[in-house]
This record gives structure tokens, C-alpha cells and sequence, in this order.
């Protein structure tokens, strides 16, 4: 092809719009005869640009071993499951389950901890689209602080496997703890998320579900930075529970949560000018707190002395 018909602008749609349909060799060795500066450089862009994506065709073939030794033993509809959110002060836990096509590769799968969110949501479109099964498990965070967060991570893992449009025959599971009372076949795979193509691809749907639900939050508490955080527990986090206490969407089981509530619920009493304040604060603590017997007692004796002080100042 003489390619000093064509303007380097046009070389370079022509060579990117055949990204992942490598062009034959020969042409490109007649590109790199343009003595064209701007040619030669896209050129370099190129080449590296298919190098790049024979690493993803490679790593991708390796992430499905995984998969292709269960459906040699005849389990056909093999899902991968992760979670996103255990470590968080405030948000849910969020678990995902994936089937994947083995017929529709999904090159750049990996941990989603490794990932742009761009690159994120990218995937997590493919994913959407070419998975043969995609399912949600969320778990809030009164569950969690009922029930405690691994548990509460097990609940949502079986919630995304149950809401499955296919039914699972084996299950991956990304660590080292299977699922409890799951019923399906399943093996716990430390660093799946790295390994294995369906467990990576169940934690970027994990992930940028979460992070969605936690720009939602930010809307509604600006103040804690949760658009930037997501719910970890960062400076800028712990400095806003320290100033205003924790929001409802906060975990009050953890420690840290736990104790600038218990400071927050303290100085509202101590600031209470009549009964109804207190009355509202009694409501809080109950609907949030998980205080130690200790600090309960410590609550109780101040809002005693309160309930007097404001008795009285009502009678005069």
C-alpha cells in the first residue's frame, strides 16, 4: 500500500480502527518506509499497542485454567464471586456473582484494586454484555452491624448467587472461606481475583456497584468526602466523624465509629435544653448505639441528672 496517499491523520484512524485485527505484516513494513516523522511515531504507538494486547489475549487464556479444568470434569455454568466493601466505616458490603462466556473473551480482566475506575466502568460494561450471567448481593449496614461483617458478607454472596439468571453448578469464591450453606459446589481461591477470569470479574462489578452507591451518599453527607473515600476510614473521614458524629449509613459496630458516636451522644445530652431533645437523643441511641456496659451506664447517669435539670427549669 503506498500510504504517501494518505495524510498522517488518516494513517492513524486507519491503524487504530484495526486494533485487535492486527494488520498484516507487510503493510506495516511498507509504513515504516515513510520517512514521515508523524508516520514513524504512530508507528512505535502501534506496535506497542499490539504487544499490549497479546499480553491481555495471553493473561486472559491464562485466567481461564480456572474455568477450563471444572468444565472438563462437566460443570458447565461456573460462577465467579467477590465482594467489595468489608474494610469500610460506613456503606454497604457487596457482593457479585458472574458467568462468564467462554466464547466471548474479556481482555484486561483483573483485581479491580488494580484498576482506573475508568478502566473500571469500561470492564464493567463488557461485562454486562458479554457474561451470560451477572447478579448483585447487597448487604447494608445494620445488617452488618447485627450480624457482623463476615457474615454479612456471606449473606450477599449467597444473595448474588441465588439472583443468578442461570443456575450455578460450581462456584468460585475469591479467599480462603467457602460459602456457608451455599449447596452448590465450590472451592475458596486465595488471589482469585487476580487468577481466575470470573472472580476478577466479579470484583469490578462488586467495586463500581459500591462506589455508585457511595457517590449517592455523597450527595446526601457531603461532608464526609464518601465520593473520594468510599466509607474507608482516611483523614479526611475521621476527621468529619470526629466533628459531626457519624451519619445513619455508618457502621457503629466498629470501634472507631463506635466511640465518636458515643462522644457525639455525650455532648448532645450534656447540651439538651428540654425534655423532647432528650427524648430524641434516647431514640437515637436506641435506633444506633452498641455502646459497652461501661459507657451505657455512663449515658444513663447524665441523662438522668439532665432529666432532672430540665424538670426543673420547665417548673420555674
Amino acid at each position: 500500500m503506498d500510504w504517501q496517499k494518505y495524510t498522517v491523520k488518516e494513517i492513524e484512524e486507519k491503524l487504530f480502527a484495526n486494533t485487535g485485527t492486527e494488520l498484516d505484516e507487510g503493510l506495516l513494513e511498507s509504513l515504516a518506509r515513510d520517512e514521515r516523522s508523524g508516520v514513524q511515531k504512530l508507528l512505535i504507538r502501534y506496535r506497542k499497542l499490539l504487544i499490549e494486547e497479546e499480553a491481555r489475549r495471553k493473561r486472559w487464556e491464562k485466567m481461564r485454567e480456572f474455568s477450563r479444568k471444572l468444565q472438563a470434569r462437566g460443570y458447565r455454568y461456573i460462577a465467579g464471586i467477590d465482594e467489595a466493601g468489608r474494610g469500610p466505616l460506613a456503606g454497604p458490603v457487596v457482593a457479585a456473582a458472574v458467568i462468564l462466556d467462554p466464547d466471548e473473551p474479556i481482555y484486561g480482566l483483573d483485581d479491580s484494586k488494580k484498576l482506573t475506575e475508568k478502566k473500571r466502568e469500561e470492564l464493567f460494561e463488557l461485562i454486562k454484555k458479554k457474561a451470560l450471567a451477572v447478579a448483585i448481593g447487597i448487604v447494608n449496614n445494620k445488617v452488618i452491624d447485627r450480624m457482623n461483617i463476615l457474615q454479612a458478607t456471606f449473606q450477599a454472596m449467597n444473595e448474588a448467587i441465588n439472583k443468578l439468571s442461570l443456575t450455578a453448578d460450581y462456584v468460585l469464591v475469591d479467599g480462603n472461606m467457602e460459602i456457608p450453606g451455599l449447596g452448590i459446589p465450590q472451592e475458596a481461591v486465595i488471589d482469585g481475583d487476580l487468577n481466575v477470569d470470573a472472580i476478577a470479574a466479579a470484583s469490578i462489578i462488586a467495586k463500581v456497584t459500591r462506589d455508585r452507591i457511595l457517590y449517592k451518599y455523597h450527595e446526601l453527607y457531603p461532608e464526609y468526602g464518601f465520593d473520594r473515600n468510599k466509607g474507608y476510614g482516611t483523614s479526611e473521614h475521621i476527621e468529619a466523624l470526629k466533628k459531626y458524629g457519624p451519619t445513619p449509613i455508618h457502621r457503629y459496630s466498629y470501634t472507631i465509629v463506635n466511640n465518636y458516636f458515643f462522644e457525639k451522644v455525650k455532648d448532645n445530652l450534656i447540651q439538651a435544653g428540654n425534655k423532647e431533645e432528650l427524648r430524641d437523643i434516647g431514640q437515637m441511641i436506641a435506633s444506633y448505639a452498641l455502646f459497652s456496659e461501661e459507657n451505657q451506664a455512663l449515658l444513663r447517669q447524665i441523662y438522668r441528672k439532665k432529666y432532672l435539670e430540665v424538670s426543673v427549669n420547665s417548673e420555674q
